[in-house]
């Protein structure tokens, strides 16, 4: 061969992220991507825990007062099973503890729960992952980029918690136990999500998944506080990652041994998920898929059949999950009582949520206001659905075809709209069935809660037409509408507990629902927002009918 002797080639220089599997680049990604959830979030949870510790000092100044309380507590199982046992009257961080681990757990397996699916399963299914794939991204990487983001915001809450709770002046040791807690419980929901993101092909299914193991792990610290230490089915609590971190007892003994329990739980739960992981194909799942059948049916025919069928689960589910809490809440009515012991405070919070002054009717209220909370939820998510549609791309041959835009999303929107009724009306219905299990009046309370729940829908309606606006005007911006649904929400819940102000308590639809039963019945509110949501939503699908179909 002529000419100069060729040189060997040189190595190519390493991708940038291919020293680690792209690990590091996927954690900035993804923590990108989440730079407006995750300190909504953050915030959220530690405004939980200063304001529940501010208005617990100043309901239970006295030791005679917390005194009280413990005995009511040890002595009704229905409120144990509400907000678990309380171990300790002599600080205010232990009362703390006892009002926020069962239900702020609970938020943060949620959070966590969103965040691993969001950033694995999801991606899988929009084909990000398996174009990522295809460069210098180990096929472990995702998964570990979940976790460390997931871990990472929970660390960041269980820290800022425990700085929250000595700035009000309790001591460093249990306010680490206490912040270890809510780090712990949120390392224990994202290995078992980690596993649940292995099991199905969508991420829907994923966090339906998810929220079922929630659901089941909330059930089973409910059912083991209510029966307590004396025996029966007390044990039961220990099978749930909530009930175990309410026995660490933050400023009561501070059983660190506990917190490694879930610790190691999360951690194993994280290691079968990657184990998993490897016994499958990139966009797969281990659970068998059911092949459909050759012809579509009547069912599916036009743009409100496939409406029908993606939106219906969801909706059956919610449906059914209401009214199963609706019927726990109503039967804690009975024992609601002996939460006051001649407390004024605690009545005056009581009937700030519920409106009136019959303290029985007050809870009944606030329950049922309660649980609109988390049916707003189910409204976004069904308003979202359309962006979720339009983003992969599914969107565009549906209306390629003879089908309108504002067809399609009307095959959408009738979920959130007609859907919400639903929703709320079990809901009020269970809370109707439980109180006239333990109060009496059967089918009179089942009449009252269902009117009850039934009002309580324009409230919904708002939040949802805030989604549809977003979709629609700004759909770069559809997300922010959890943004919105949080906001209101965290202002309905803490508001009357920490005495807001009442231009702060206006700025959400639920301050404005009549407050029945009990309270007085007005036409005039409930005809105002459905106007207002009425509005927005026109709002939006206006702007659908002007802009580009499926732009970024």
């Amino acid at each position: 061969m002529s000419g100069p002797e060729a040189s060997p080639a040189e190595p190519a220089e390493p991708r940038r992220g291919a020293t680690d599997g792209g690990l590091r680049t996927l954690i900035k990604l993804g923590t990108r991507r989440d730079r407006i959830m995750l300190p909504v979030w953050i915030y959220a949870l530690l405004a939980t825990v200063g304001s529940t510790a501010y208005s617990l000092k100043q309901l239970y100044p006295t030791q005679a007062d917390r005194d009280q309380l413990a005995v009511s507590i040890s002595s009704n199982p229905s409120l144990r099973a509400l907000y678990g046992p309380l171990y300790d009257t002599h600080s205010l961080g232990a009362l703390t503890a006892w009002r926020v681990l069962g239900f702020g757990g609970l938020l943060i397996g949620i959070m966590v729960m969103l965040l691993i699916t969001r950033h694995t399963r999801a991606e899988e299914e929009s084909g990000r992952l398996e174009l990522l794939g295809s460069g210098a991204v180990g096929r472990n990487a995702p998964l570990t980029a979940a976790l460390v983001i997931a871990g990472s915001a929970c660390f960041g809450i269980g820290l800022l918690a425990a700085v929250v709770m000595v700035a009000l002046g309790e001591g460093w040791a249990g306010a680490l136990a206490f912040g270890a807690c809510l780090f712990a419980v949120g390392v224990a929901i994202a290995g078992t999500q980690a596993v649940a993101a292995q099991l199905t092909e969508t991420g829907r299914t994923a966090n339906g998944i998810g929220a079922l193991i929630l659901g089941l792990a909330y059930l089973l610290r409910t059912v083991g506080d209510a029966a307590g230490n004396s025996g029966g089915a007390g044990w039961v609590a220990w099978l749930s990652p909530f009930g175990w971190i309410e026995r660490v007892h933050p400023w009561a003994g501070d059983r660190w041994w506990v917190i490694g329990l879930t610790l190691a739980a999360g951690v194993v739960a994280a290691a079968v998920g990657y184990r998993l992981q490897g016994a499958r194909d990139l966009g797969g799942g281990l659970l068998p898929q059911r092949p459909g059948p050759p012809a579509a049916g009547p069912g599916l025919r036009g743009v409100h059949g496939l409406g029908r069928r993606l939106q219906l689960p969801t909706l059956l589910g919610w449906t059914a999950g209401l009214l199963a809490f609706g019927v726990v809440m109503g039967t804690l009515a009975k024992g609601i009582d002996q939460l006051l012991n001649d407390n004024k405070q605690v009545e005056d919070i009581i009937a700030r949520y519920g409106g009136v002054q019959g303290l029985t009717d007050s809870y009944l209220a606030t329950a049922v206001s309660f649980l609109g909370m988390a049916a707003a939820f189910y409204a976004v998510q069904a308003v979202l659905r359309l962006r979720g549609e339009e983003t992969s791309g599914r969107a565009e041959p549906i209306l390629s075809g003879s089908a309108g835009r504002l067809a399609w999303a009307g095959s959408h929107l009738v979920y959130p709209a007609v859907g919400s009724a639903l929703v709320m009306a079990c809901a009020g219905l269970g809370v109707g069935i439980g109180a006239g299990a333990v109060l009496g009046d059967f089918w009179g309370w089942v009449g009252r809660m269902l009117r009850a729940g039934l009002v309580t829908t324009p409230a919904l309606w708002i939040i949802a037409a805030v989604g549809v606006a977003l979709f629609g005007l700004l759909p770069k911006w559809t997300p922010a509408a959890y943004g919105v649904f949080g906001v209101l929400v965290f202002i309905a819940y803490l508001g009357p507990a920490i005495n807001a102000s009442h231009w702060l308590l206006d700025l959400t639809p639920f301050t404005h629902i009549p407050k029945i039963p009990g309270g007085a019945f007005h036409w005039a509110p409930l005809i105002w927002m459905t106007a207002v949501a009425a509005v927005l939503a026109a709002a939006g699908l206006l702007g659908l009918r002007g802009r580009d179909v499926s732009s970024a």
